[in-house]
């Protein structure tokens, strides 16, 4: 889909948007529309009690020269934020993407948006247009989308500015999103390295370690998650480096990458199993984060890395019982090989700490059905051994539209993992599940390294849709890091 930001309306055929704000009277003059059809915009205002709620919407066809033109009213709220801006390109989008028109004119002339405003308009329109079909033969005429373009009318130079690093936070999230809805035999961990080829056209550095390599680096951890699966697990590290060497220290991201997860040998229930194609979102979220930082030019150091592996009950499995040495030394009692994403984790942790020496290190995980029970599909779960690190991961999530809840650490639940023959294990008591899975990452944090934990596990997959997202793929992650480095990492 096009975005195009002007100055008025085109010539043509086109469907037209028109923000209004709660609580104000209906205009007398609606831009590009005739005066009867003003009225008949009044009347299915009217009809549809369209009140001016933010993305609330109520359409009517009006007199367009010899024809008609389709005018559809879309509610800003009382005082929208910049989210609702992108609910409202949202509610535009889901509207008329399969409507038959294929060009929707939105005119702001008279909402009076800023640049920035305008940009995360067309920023939601363009996120909730998002679609994965390419597999789908017969999908009928009336279900495919229509629309092509969307023409912004107001905002000025301004809008166009904003819209080039929203631009680039869009290819991040939809890259996220394709990752997490392709199928478990297109997207596995050699083909999952693939598809991120293309980012060193953007100027990411690329670097993959293969099993032999892993297992020289003693990722013992990893590599035992690995061992029933036909495919081969990599270690895959993504560097992008916008500050020309001048920040040495780069900030760490890290995702869990089990592109398909079976439970292992401790196998899953048949029903509901093909979602766990999407096990994989955390590591989703750091691809397309790096591709959003790098596509923008964000002046940051960042490193992203994603531990990829297949989680298959073959006869080389991993049993529940086996000990497995980590790659910083520590040795795990495997308890449930079905808590496979923590022991992928681990060595990934170690591995970026030892070479980068990040003093701020963010993992991603659809880690626990534990943190699912207790938030729902509201909010991720955050850990984090630091208050400040913490709290600023939650504004970030706040203002990207990505929101967190903080959850608790404490030796209490520490103690829980023990192990009687190893220096821990991988899962403790029934209760209280996200929470011992996180102290256990939290065994892996080095010194003077401030962490923080992120559940995403309800969030990464979505049965109905949203504010910017159809049913599926969310790209959950990608907004709240790219926000959070902005905030707090960029020169």
């Amino acid at each position: 889909m096009r975005i195009i930001f002007a100055d008025s309306q085109p010539e043509g055929a086109f469907a037209l948007a028109l923000p209004l704000r709660k609580g104000a009277d209906f205009p007398a003059t609606l831009p590009g529309v005739e005066a009867g059809g003003v009225v008949l915009a009044a009347a299915a205002a009217k009809a549809a009690r369209f009140e001016g709620d933010a993305a609330a919407t109520a359409e009517t066809m009006v007199p367009a020269g010899q024809g008609t033109r389709r005018v559809v009213l879309v509610g800003l709220g009382e005082k929208p934020d910049a989210l609702a801006w992108e609910r409202v390109g949202g509610a535009l989008t889901a509207r008329l993407l399969v409507s038959g028109e294929k060009t929707l004119v939105v005119d702001l002339s008279a909402a009076v948006a800023t640049g920035d405003e305008a940009a995360r308009l067309a920023f939601g329109a363009l996120l909730r247009g998002w679609r994965h079909d390419i597999y789908r033969t017969k999908l009928p005429a009336k279900s495919k989308p229509t629309l092509e373009e969307i023409v912004i009318v107001g905002g000025g130079a301004a809008a166009l500015k904003a819209w080039e690093s929203y631009a680039a936070l869009a290819e991040g999230v939809m890259f996220t999103r394709t990752l997490v809805t392709e199928p478990a035999n297109i997207i596995y961990p050699e083909s999952f390295v693939e598809r991120c080829q293309h980012l060193a056209e953007l100027g990411v550095e690329i670097e993959i370690l293969d099993e032999p390599a892993m297992e020289k680096l003693g990722m013992g951890s990893l590599l035992g998650v690995s061992l029933g699966s036909a495919r081969p697990a990599r270690l895959l590290a993504l560097r992008w480096d916008g500050t020309g060497g001048t920040e040495k220290t780069p900030v760490a991201l890290v995702g869990k990458g089990v592109t398909f997860d079976t439970g292992g040998i401790s196998i899953k229930p048949a029903a509901g199993m093909e979602d766990m194609k999407w096990d994989m979102g955390g590591a989703g979220a750091v691809a397309g984060t790096m591709k959003a930082l790098a596509a923008r030019k964000a002046k940051v150091h960042v490193i992203g890395i994603c531990g990829l592996v297949e989680n298959m009950p073959d006869g080389l499995a991993q049993r529940p019982g086996d000990v497995v040495t980590s790659m910083s030394g520590q040795t795990i009692e495997v308890i449930n090989t079905d808590a496979e994403g923590r022991l992928v984790l681990c060595d990934a942790m170690t591995w970026v700490q030892r070479k980068y020496k990040p003093k701020f290190l963010v993992d991603l995980a659809t880690l626990t059905g534990a943190i699912i029970v207790s938030l729902g599909t509201e909010y991720a779960g955050i850990f984090a051994n630091d208050d400040a690190l913490a709290e600023s991961l939650m504004e970030a999530g706040k203002a990207a539209g990505d929101p967190l809840w903080r959850m608790p650490l404490s030796d209490a639940y520490n103690k829980l993992i023990d192990s009687p023959i190893a220096d821990m294990k991988n899962v403790g008591a029934k209760g209280a599940g996200s929470i011992t899975a996180a102290q256990f990452l939290q065994r892996f944090v080095e010194e003077g390294v401030k962490w923080a934990h992120l559940d995403i596990a309800g969030m990464v997959w979505a049965d109905k849709p949203g504010p910017v997202w159809d049913k599926g793929a969310t790209g959950y992650g990608v907004r709240l890091l790219n926000r959070f480095i902005a905030d707090n990492f960029e020169k």
